[in-house]
């Protein structure tokens, strides 16, 4: 369940503790751990605080997973344009490297039982004219390497490319682990989603049936297409859906029978998973879906339904 390094709310650990939660992957911005625009200075209160996110999870029997949602050189949203690329630019290599290494550092204590490193979200599809899969494969090689001069041990996971949707066989052999995600149909997860423009052209969502790059998805579909994840964990890559769901606006039933058709072809290749989010548009808490009946959570507006199909998986 990802949560938020700006918003560490201890009840949230306690209660997916009780329910029976074992993984947070923690999303985290490196313009928020820098002092101004120097890549090379850390703000100690920011580190500060992903410490405190760190240690409330060790408190309560709950894997943390840190990532990188905004890198130096790369993020998948484009709110802010960063000054140099990641997969082109030996500066912002370097620079991503460097905040690995101090967060290799800083954490070498910690068990990989108890944390693991998330280099980077959901790179981009490998194109000629952009980020290939030589780049990518050349910084997830590069920054292994550095976390691991410090900390052999460090359990490390690297996204998928083309949005956490293709895995990369040509990391088999670096013993890190990849994560896919559990967004597809995009008809059905990001229906109205307001920072996605496709979908204001999205038809109304249906399971089965959701809309996927013009082409209507089914189980058979959504199988097929986690077929290469789950043949790359059958090679001994550890495999993890980092992130998965569905926007506010998908009608609840159609987001139940899709997901749990989800989880259940994850839970057969022995694939674990996330949601995004736990509290939010997206989770089991204050999601603000209009056609749910919400249960009074300690003053949060609790998914009961939702919540119950998780957990059985």
């Amino acid at each position: 369940m990802p949560t938020s390094t700006g918003d560490v709310q201890e009840d949230d650990y306690r209660w997916m503790a009780d329910w029976g939660f074992n993984f947070i992957r923690l999303p985290a911005c490196y313009t928020l751990w820098i002092e101004g625009d120097d890549v090379h200075r850390f703000h100690e209160p920011m580190l500060d605080k992903i410490d405190r996110a760190i240690e409330l999870g060790r408190k309560y029997g709950i894997h943390m997973c840190l990532n990188f949602h905004r890198a130096p050189g790369y993020c998948v949203n484009p709110d802010l344009k960063e000054p140099f690329d990641l997969w082109k630019d030996q500066a912002a290599l370097d620079a991503f490297c460097f905040h690995w290494e101090m967060f290799a550092r800083r954490y070498r204590g910690i068990p990989s039982e108890q944390l693991s490193f998330n280099l980077v979200n959901e790179p981009v599809a490998p194109s000629p004219d952009g980020m290939t899969r030589g780049d990518h494969e050349r910084v997830v090689r590069f920054a292994t390497a550095t976390i691991h001069s410090v900390d052999p041990q460090r359990l490390i996971i690297a996204d998928g490319v083309s949005w956490g949707n293709d895995p990369s066989p040509d990391l088999a052999d670096l013993g890190i682990a990849q994560s896919c995600r559990a967004y597809v149909p995009m008809g059905i997860s990001h229906y109205k989603a307001p920072w996605w423009p496709p979908a204001e052209k999205l038809p109304p969502p249906a399971w089965p049936g959701g809309w996927n790059d013009g082409v209507l998805w089914n189980r058979q579909t959504l199988e097929q297409h986690y077929e290469r994840w789950g043949k790359l964990a059958a090679q001994g890559v550890g495999v993890h859906c980092g992130e998965g769901g569905a926007f506010m606006h998908t009608p609840h039933d159609i987001v139940l029978r899709w997901y749990r058709d989800v989880l259940e072809i994850l839970t057969a290749d022995n694939i674990g998973f996330a949601l995004w989010n736990f509290r939010g548009s997206f989770g089991i808490l204050d999601s603000d879906r209009k056609d749910v009946a919400y249960e009074n959570w300690h003053g949060h507006q609790l998914d009961t339904k939702l919540l119950a199909l998780i957990r059985e998986f």
